[in-house]
């Protein structure tokens, strides 16, 4: 399948980008909802991370308590990094899994941290598309949805690539800063998403039956 690496900061509305893509017809793998389901009661990644960090890195009903472990691991990067060791490879798993069986026009994966890991991904992609936006605006939006402190969210944003280095990577870019209105962003994801199916249909990786969507 033609595949498409869907990026941008925290509060930058890629996974609002992803839903339309997916409503139009492409299969949309997001590894933050990967990440969500194997930390949360009884998921996949809950023993490993129980052994590792003891019982307070839990919620009483047996999740990932995200509020203690946010504060570790932007505190200590070595907390970070031991979490991530756990969280990575069952993610890739469960990506590889999803890709599989995936069956839509094309294949979105969603990846907060694609720059981040771009050597693991520049190869398994065939266009990066980078949702851009202001740091101000990632700030009022996280907040409003998350009731995080400015400083704990440009504390997030800081352990993230830089905007220029999202931009750096891109093929392809979306503006969602605080200007774009939801008419424009939804008509800007519709242009790249019937050139991504006319790439795909141009390189024999088309699902069947799809040569094009309605709007």
């Amino acid at each position: 399948m033609f595949k498409i690496g869907l990026t941008g900061g925290i509060g930058s509305g890629k996974s609002r980008v992803a839903d339309m893509l997916g409503e139009w017809g492409a299969s949309v793998i997001d590894t933050d909802e990967i990440a969500r389901a194997l930390t949360a009661a009884g998921g996949g990644a809950m023993d490993a991370i129980e052994r590792e960090f003891g019982p307070d890195a839990l919620t009483p009903a047996g999740a990932l308590d995200r509020d203690w472990m946010r504060e570790r691991a932007f505190a200590d990067a070595q907390v970070r990094l031991r979490l991530e060791a756990i969280l990575h490879p069952a993610i890739g798993l469960e990506t590889e899994r999803q890709a599989e069986a995936a069956r839509g026009a094309y294949l979105v994966f969603v990846v907060p941290l694609l720059v981040e890991s771009i050597a693991r991904w520049r190869d398994r992609v065939d266009r990066i598309c980078v949702v851009d936006c202001d740091p101000d605006t990632q700030v009022a939006r996280v907040r409003a949805r998350s009731g995080l402190t400015d400083s704990a969210i440009r504390r997030i944003m800081a352990a993230q690539a830089a905007r220029a280095s999202r931009l750096e990577v891109a093929d392809d870019v979306i503006d969602n800063g605080g200007a774009t209105s939801p008419a424009h962003l939804r008509a800007q994801a519709k242009i790249l998403h019937d050139r991504w199916l006319a790439l795909a249909a141009s390189t024999g990786r088309q699902a069947p039956g799809l040569a094009g969507t309605p709007e």
